[in-house]
């Protein structure tokens, strides 16, 4: 199994805004093949910065890059744009097989 995480600093205040892009929008990701669960994760607030993972289960590496590389991924994330202000720098992405 893989897990594709993304990390998102999100200024204080603008957490609801993120969240629901998130729960509003059509990640396309049903019927993905190797596609297994999606969970937005929220942390503490410290300094004026939320912290928030995506993160996602597949079956294998092989198949979330089949989908990074699909029409359904470009449509998903083309979908919405956080106000201005929302992401304190770019989301940063980590892969991980899982081992155990």
């Amino acid at each position: 199994m893989f897990i594709a995480m993304n990390r998102f600093r999100i200024a204080e205040g603008k957490e609801a805004g993120f969240e629901a892009i998130w729960r509003e929008r059509n990640s396309m990701l049903d019927g993905v093949p190797g596609f297994r669960e999606f969970h937005l994760l929220r942390a503490a607030t410290v300094d004026g910065c939320t912290l928030f993972a995506s993160h996602v289960l597949w079956d294998s590496q092989s198949d979330f890059e089949a989908w990074t590389n699909s029409e359904a991924f470009k449509k998903a994330h083309g979908q919405s744009r956080a106000p201005e202000g929302t992401y304190l720098g770019h989301p940063v992405f980590e892969g991980f097989e899982v081992v155990l």
